[in-house]
């Protein structure tokens, strides 16, 4: 007579109905659902036939029982109650997961201390031995769940979980989990489309976890096949010999399954780097031969022309911002999408996965289904569209907006172009691929927009909007940003994802010790070329972006004047400076910042330009407290000092608070000491009302280069920075 045994199937919350129909058709007497799970019945075959063939479960745990607690000793002695010797040996390992609390167990942690104690007990009496306690790699894994008093004691069946195939072992930014991927694909009827040859595309692939997981289905690959190991292996009471049986079931319908002439999957991004991760991921899945990746933009997604294919599934999980900007400049991604879906996919059916819905307005496709699932915490959306051809124009080339520019963003995008003409001439004929475009030439349209350019030669503009004035609306200012957003990216032609977004207040490059925020995920980082440096730069992560364009003829004066001297750089950020000295000729030099972020990015800077690290020392420290020790050891060393402070930090790592305009006298009198005889003292900062205390326009030969030291892109406003070389008197 077969055994029958109670199980509970996890999932991600939302997809419970799904997951019941999977596993009615595994086998299982589905009993009902619940939030995040589905109770089932069946022999311990039907357990294994889950844990290798679902799609959407996270875990099977087989049920051993429950009961009513009230607190602590009813916890326990309903747990020792149990007979553990059946389930792990006295020397196997052990690991015990508790969720939920009641009005006298209030902490998980706790409770699984608690049942812990139970199961070891019981064993050491029944046996006279204990087993290991240790989360990695456990003979055995207990999960107990306490809700409204009813305690349920359960093994897990599946060790890790089940959404970890075993083939994504290079994943993208913000990835989709595998299980759920698979459900996208379920719910907007892919398996009948394979069927019927229908082609499956995925425009903004990432690391391609929708193309394996509809191969898998349409080749008829069991999921589990990957995997290297499933908890059940080790449980005492498993059985092998079904296990086994089931495994070379599913090994014959994969050979069978490859053996298929499956229909066009293919998927694209914008982000050539990424589509290496697929290409990895692809192939360790064994799916290479069904599952294809391209570099192309969205404004150039069309079906593959190599072959004539059936229409089919456009199906993709785009990004959909967590801030103001990124959300402006996706509502053209988003344009861009709807607008080739119409305009190459008539007759298809499209789904788009999106945290954020309301983007899926502006693909002008009204949607004729609507799934809210859930993306880790994220509350979620699957929208099906049934495709119809255009009645509108064709999308842009390159990387345009599909839609025409309205009035406002048509005049934002006409300065532009007269900059472009302007300033960027001026920077192509002096070798500058980093540069300021645009600083609020428009009142209306207030905010900084520069260019930085890869040493690969790509393009990438970087907006950050000055925070509008309070009696502007807050809707009238998030259209002036998706005008200004739409502009850059008509005029630049550049995609989304080459546009860093950010919004900030009018204020100093290093105000406040602001730039050492993190901001958001990071999308990457590049390098360009600065006059033969080679720097790093991040556009996304921090308020910054690693290199202070302003001072750029700064640094090349510093590179000038450090020839044959060492250099002393404080509030060095990523020391560009140092390193435009050393290519001048700097023998030896001194960086000093506070900031770990920033010495590790300084350090990479060091190494991409050939900096000895012996003769060229980043020190991470407060520069006040530095400065000070340094009165001690260091006096006359310097041929040139840097000191580039922010204008007021109250950073907790410092001792103090710095005011430049309060310690500007004592900073430069501490500099001066430590300058060798002729030195020269760069000091530089950016209080607009910043003013020389008599002090030391007496004492010091000072000159105020700040008009000398500003290159042609930022004579708009000229109080940017100020700069000061002091010298000493008769040197």
């Amino acid at each position: 007579m077969t055994v029958e045994f109670k199980f509970t199937a996890t999932c991600p919350k939302g997809l419970e109905n799904v997951l019941a129909e999977e596993l009615r058709n595994l086998g299982a007497q589905v009993e009902r659902e619940q939030p995040a799970a589905v109770r089932f019945s069946g022999p311990l075959k039907t357990a294994y036939r889950v844990c290798l063939w679902s799609r959407l479960a996270n875990r099977v745990l087989l049920n051993l029982g429950q009961a009513r607690i009230s607190g602590a000793e009813d916890l326990y002695n309903t747990v020792v109650a149990l007979p553990w010797e059946e389930h792990i040996s006295p020397t196997g390992i052990l690991w015990v997961q508790f969720s939920g609390t009641n009005q006298e167990i209030r902490n998980s942690q706790f409770g699984a201390q608690k049942a812990k104690d139970a199961i070891v007990d019981r064993l050491r009496n029944t046996t006279g031995a204990r087993p290991d306690v240790d989360k990695r790699d456990p003979d055995l894994s207990v999960m107990l769940r306490l809700h409204r008093d009813n305690l349920e004691v359960a093994i897990d069946l599946t060790g890790d979980s089940l959404h970890r195939r075993g083939y994504r072992t290079h994943i993208g930014a913000a990835p989709l989990k595998e299980n759920l991927a698979a459900a996208l694909l379920l719910r907007s009827g892919w398996p009948e489309i394979a069927k019927d040859g229908g082609a499956l595309l995925d425009p903004m692939c990432g690391s391609g976890t929708i193309l394996i997981e509809a191969a898998l289905m349409a080749a008829d690959i069991a999921p589990g096949l990957l995997r290297e190991s499933f908890g059940f292996e080790r449980w005492l009471n498993h059985q092998n010999d079904i296990w086994l049986g089931l495994r070379e079931e599913a090994l014959q319908r994969r050979s069978a399954g490859l053996e298929l002439e499956l229909p066009e999957i293919r998927g694209y991004d914008a982000d050539a780097k990424v589509l290496f991760a697929a290409e990895s991921n692809i192939a360790r899945a064994g799916v290479e031969k069904f599952v294809r990746v391209s570099c192309r933009p969205v404004n150039a997604f069309k079906a593959p022309s190599h072959r004539e294919i059936k229409p089919g599934l456009v199906l993709t999980n785009p990004p959909y911002g967590e801030r103001l900007g990124e959300q402006e400049a996706l509502r053209e991604t988003y344009a861009e999408l709807g607008a080739q879906l119409k305009q190459e996919f008539a007759g298809w059916r499209a789904g788009v996965f999106t945290g954020n819905p309301e983007l899926c307005h502006n693909m002008g496709l009204r949607s004729h289904k609507q799934y809210k699932l859930f993306n880790g915490s994220i509350p979620s959306q699957l929208l099906l569209f049934d495709v119809h051809a255009s009645t509108g124009g064709q999308a842009g080339e390159g990387g345009k907006p599909a839609r025409p520019l309205n009035e406002e963003a048509q005049m934002v995008a006409n300065r532009l172009q007269k900059n472009l003409r302007n300033i960027g001439k001026w920077a192509n004929k002096n070798g500058i691929s980093c540069y300021r475009l645009y600083d609020a030439d428009l009142p209306e349209y207030s905010a900084a927009i520069d260019i930085y350019q890869s040493l690969e030669g790509e393009k990438f503009a970087h907006i950050q909007e000055y925070r509008a004035p309070a009696n502007i609306p807050e809707g009238k200012a998030r259209t002036r940003l998706a005008d200004l957003v739409r502009a850059t990216r008509h005029v630049l032609e550049l995609p989304a994802r080459q546009v860093s977004i950010k919004e900030r207040r009018r204020h100093s490059h290093k105000e406040s010790g602001s730039q050492y925020q993190k901001r958001d995920a990071s999308a990457g980082t590049f390098w360009v070329d600065e006059y033969g440096a080679q720097l790093e730069i991040n556009l996304w992560d921090y308020l910054d972006t690693g290199l202070f364009l302003d001072h750029r003829p700064v640094r090349q004066y510093l590179r000038k004047v450090a020839a044959d001297k060492k250099l002393l750089n404080l509030f060095c950020y990523t020391a560009t400076a140092t390193v435009q000295a050393y290519l001048g000729g700097c023998t030896e030099s001194t960086s000093v910042d506070m900031s770990k972020t920033y010495q590790g990015w300084a350090q990479r800077n060091f190494r991409q330009n050939g900096l000895d690290a012996y003769r060229h020392q980043l020190i991470e420290a407060d520069c006040l407290q530095w400065l000070e020790a340094a009165q001690q050891n260091r006096r006359g060393h310097y041929g040139v000092i840097f000191l580039d402070p922010p204008t007021f930090s109250n950073s907790a790592k410092m001792r103090g608070v710095l005011d430049i305009q309060r310690d500007h006298v004592k900073l430069i009198e501490q500099c001066m000491a430590l300058l060798a005889p002729g030195g020269k003292l760069l000091f530089s900062n950016n209080l607009r009302s910043f003013k020389m205390d008599e002090q030391i326009l007496e004492t010091y030969v000072v000159e105020n280069l700040s008009a000398k030291l500003l290159d042609k892109d930022f004579q708009r406003n000229p109080k940017i920075h100020n700069v000061w070389e002091i010298s000493r008197k008769g040197e």
